[in-house]
C-alpha cells in the first residue's frame, strides 16, 4: 500500500510527525509506513523519536497539563520531533523551535503553535530539573518498556544492562561480499579505491563493516551482484547451513531475501524454494535475485502448508528463520520497543513449534534443519528447541562455534553483529 501521509514536498518534521502518528498509535510498522519517504531527514528523524520513545514520552508527561485528543495525536508526535532534534541530534534551540512551529503548517493546524512553542521552550527552560526527574523512571533510563526491561533484566541477569544498551545504538552498514566474484580482500581493495572505509568482521567469512553508511549504488559491483547488504549474524545463516552442490533448499519465511541469495551463492546447481506469506515482501525476494543473476522457486505460501508448496519434494537443508519478537534486532527496528507486547511471545512461540513439527516431516533423513531467530529471549531460543528434542527423537542437535548450549545467542552488538540465535538439527 503507498502511502498517502508523506508529502515529498512537505518540511521533513511534518512528515515524520505524520509517520510517527501511524506507528505508535494505528501499530503500523516503521518500514511500512517509510515507503514513501525517502528523504534522509526523515527517517533520521523518524528512528531516533522511537529509539528514544520512552525518555520522550516521559518528557510530554511532564510538559503537556494534559493528554492531547486522539485526532490531534500528530502535533504530539511533532512535539516529539522536536525534543529529539533539541536532545539527541543537538539542534541549535532557536532552529530546532522556530522549525517545529512551522512545521505545523503541513498538519494544517495554526491552533497548536502556541501549545508547541511553549512546550519547547518549558523544555529549555527546565531541562536539567526535568533529565533529572525522568531518569528515576527506569523505562526513561534505559529507553525500553518495562516489560521488556523485565524479562531481559530475568533472563540475562549478568549482562541484560550492556543488551539495553546496545539495542540503543545505530546499528553499523554491514557487507556480504559474493565470494564467486572475488575474495573480501578484494573487495575491500575496491572499496578502498572507491574511498570507502571498510574493515572485516571475524568469525564471518563474507562480512565487512563500514566505517560509515553510504549509499548503495556507491558500493562497487553492486549493481552486478558482487555485493549485497546484511548483517554479518544474518550471513552465519547460510554459512552454518553448509549447502554441497545440487541440493534440494527450503528457504522458509524468506522475505526480503538476503539469505536466500546467500544459500544461493554459497554452493552450485542448488534446487532452491523460497516462501513467505507476503506476497508483497517476496517481490523483495525476486529483486535481489534478479541484481545477484540467481534462481529460485518463489513461492506464496504459509510455511505450514507443506503440500502446497512441496508435495512430494523432501529436502536436504531447510532454513526455518523462525518469526519471532525480533527482540535482537531493535537498533534496526526501534519501533519494535513500541509494537511488540508481553502477550505476543506466546503466541510467537506456537507458531515456531508448529512450524518445526511441520517442516520436519520435509526433511530427508541425513539432512539438516537450521533453526533461526532474531530475538534475544530463550523461550523463542534454546526452551523451544528443548521442547523439539522431546517430541522427535530422531533429532540430533550438532555442535556450532560458539555455542553455549543446545545452539548459538548472539547479542546485539557482539562482534558488531544483530542479536540472533542459531540451531543445527540432523535427522538420524
Amino acid at each position: 500500500m503507498r502511502n498517502k501521509a508523506a508529502n515529498p514536498k512537505a518540511n521533513p518534521r511534518t512528515n515524520a510527525a505524520k509517520i510517527l502518528q501511524r506507528v505508535i498509535y494505528k501499530g503500523e510498522s516503521l518500514s511500512t509506513a517509510l515507503q514513501d519517504a525517502d528523504e534522509p531527514m526523515v527517517r533520521d528523524l523518524c528512528y531516533g523519536s522511537l529509539r528514544w520513545h520512552e525518555p520522550l514520552s516521559a518528557l510530554l508527561n511532564e510538559l503537556l497539563s494534559k493528554q492531547l485528543k486522539k485526532k490531534d495525536k500528530d502535533v504530539e508526535c511533532l512535539i516529539r520531533v522536536g525534543l529529539y532534534q533539541i536532545i539527541y541530534q543537538k539542534t541549535p534551540d532557536h532552529a530546532a523551535v522556530g522549525e517545529t512551529v512551522n512545521a505545523l503548517k503541513g498538519l494544517k493546524k495554526p491552533w497548536a503553535k502556541k501549545l508547541v512553542n511553549a512546550v519547547l521552550r518549558n523544555y529549555l527552560r527546565e531541562q536539567e530539573k526535568l533529565q533529572a526527574m525522568i531518569q528515576k523512571q527506569a523505562t526513561a533510563r534505559y529507553a525500553f518498556p518495562q516489560w521488556l526491561i523485565d524479562k531481559i533484566k530475568h533472563e540475562w541477569p549478568d549482562n541484560w544492562q550492556a543488551i539495553l544498551h546496545q539495542s540503543n545504538q545505530r546499528a553499523p552498514m554491514t557487507l556480504r561480499v559474493n565470494l564467486n566474484h572475488q575474495s573480501r580482500n578484494d573487495y575491500l581493495c575496491k572499496l578502498s579505491q572507491a574511498k570507502i572505509n571498510a574493515q572485516i568482521i571475524d568469525g564471518v567469512e563474507t562480512a565487512i563493516m563500514l566505517d560509515k553508511p553510504c549509499n548503495v549504488l556507491d558500493l562497487p559491483g553492486f549493481v552486478d551482484g558482487e555485493v549485497s547488504v546484511q548483517d554479518a549474524a544474518a550471513q552465519l545463516a547460510s554459512i552454518l547451513l553448509d549447502c554441497s552442490d545440487g541440493m534440494t533448499v527450503l528457504d522458509a519465511c524468506a522475505a526480503p531475501g538476503g539469505k536466500t541469495g546467500h544459500i544461493l551463492e554459497s554452493a552450485n546447481n542448488l534446487d532452491v524454494i523460497a516462501i513467505d506469506n507476503s506476497e508483497s515482501r517476496l517481490k523483495r525476494v525476486s529483486q535481489n535475485l534478479q541484481r545477484l543473476k540467481l534462481d529460485a522457486k518463489v513461492i506464496t505460501a504459509d510455511a505450514l502448508d507443506t503440500k502446497y508448496y512441496a508435495d512430494n519434494i523432501m529436502f536436504d537443508r531447510i532454513l526455518l528463520d523462525a518469526p519471532c519478537s525480533a527482540t535482537g534486532v531493535i537498533r534496526r527496528h526501534p519501533d519494535i520497543k513500541v509494537l511488540r507486547r508481553k502477550t505476543d511471545i506466546i503466541e510467537l512461540q506456537q507458531l515456531q513449534s508448529k512450524m518445526l513439527d511441520a517442516l520436519w516431516e520435509k526433511l530427508k533423513v541425513g539432512g539438516v534443519l537450521l533453526y533461526t531467530t532474531c530475538s534475544i529471549l530463550p523461550q523463542e531460543n534454546e526452551k523451544q528447541i528443548q521442547a523439539f528434542l522431546h517430541r522427535h527423537k530422531q533429532a540430533e542437535v550438532l555442535p556450532i562455534t560458539g555455542a553455549q548450549g543446545l545452539g548459538r545467542q548472539v547479542f546485539p552488538g557482539e562482534n558488531n553483529m544483530d542479536g540472533f540465535y542459531f540451531a543445527k538439527i540432523k535427522k538420524s
